[in-house]
């Protein structure tokens, strides 16, 4: 079993409720922190010690306060503990479980497990850590199975999803257009726009755009 973890979770509830169900099942070294750069100071100074941590339990959002942070989001802490801690097991341990949020984890962050907050992340949280411990393969909830069987949600990408919450905000074609080449886009010219909105009603099976708008917002992909 994992002899060291680190939680990172800013509410106390939920860090104290982590702590006691993991306490009852296993006899682990186990840390918190309410900050992503305390989190990531920690990975690094047990490196130095030679004693690292070797399961990281991260929430993905963190309310900001009076403190001035470099790293905000569970995505930027996984990504730097992965760059000092390659072989470093991680669990994203969230409520905001929208699917494409979570199949980008999976894909471009290589996580090796997400568990949903909720009435069973109790239970769930422990068996992702036997799965994670002791398999290479991965674990999510199993409420959440679906999502590597939705081909929807295999075929679109950031871009796709920026497009999506443009459109879902009210702005035009044009007005989307001009924001995209301000953020020096690829695809930000019209013909572009209109061709990858016609790409995800097809893809979504959708009769026009406030239908298309409907149908990812029920999917959680904005």
């Amino acid at each position: 079993m994992f002899r060291k973890i680190l939680i990172s979770e800013d509410i106390d509830s939920i860090s104290f409720g982590l702590v006691s169900v993991l306490q009852k099942n296993y006899p682990s070294d186990i840390r918190t922190t309410k900050y992503c750069d305390d989190a990531l100071l920690k990975i690094k100074a047990a490196l130095l010690e030679n004693n690292p941590y070797e399961l990281l339990i991260t929430d993905l959002s963190f309310k900001a306060d009076h403190r001035d942070t470099k790293i905000s989001s569970g995505e930027e802490l996984i990504e730097a503990a992965r760059k000092e801690q390659p072989d470093l097991k991680i669990i994203v341990y969230s409520i905001d479980d929208k699917p494409y949020r979570v199949k980008n984890l999976f894909d471009n962050y290589k996580i090796n497990a997400f568990v949903a907050k909720g009435r069973e992340s109790s239970v769930e949280i422990i068996e992702a850590l036997d799965v994670v411990h002791d398999t290479e393969t991965t674990y999510i909830s199993p409420q959440l199975s679906h999502i590597a069987r939705d081909v929807a949600i295999l075929e679109i990408d950031d871009d796709d999803v920026v497009l999506l919450r443009h459109l879902s905000n009210g702005l035009t074609q044009t007005e989307i257009s001009i924001l995209l080449k301000q953020e020096r886009k690829s695809s930000s010219s019209m013909s572009s726009i209109e061709k990858r909105i016609n790409k995800l009603k097809i893809y979504f099976k959708a009769n026009n755009t406030i239908h298309l708008i409907s149908v990812v917002k029920d999917l959680g992909i904005i």
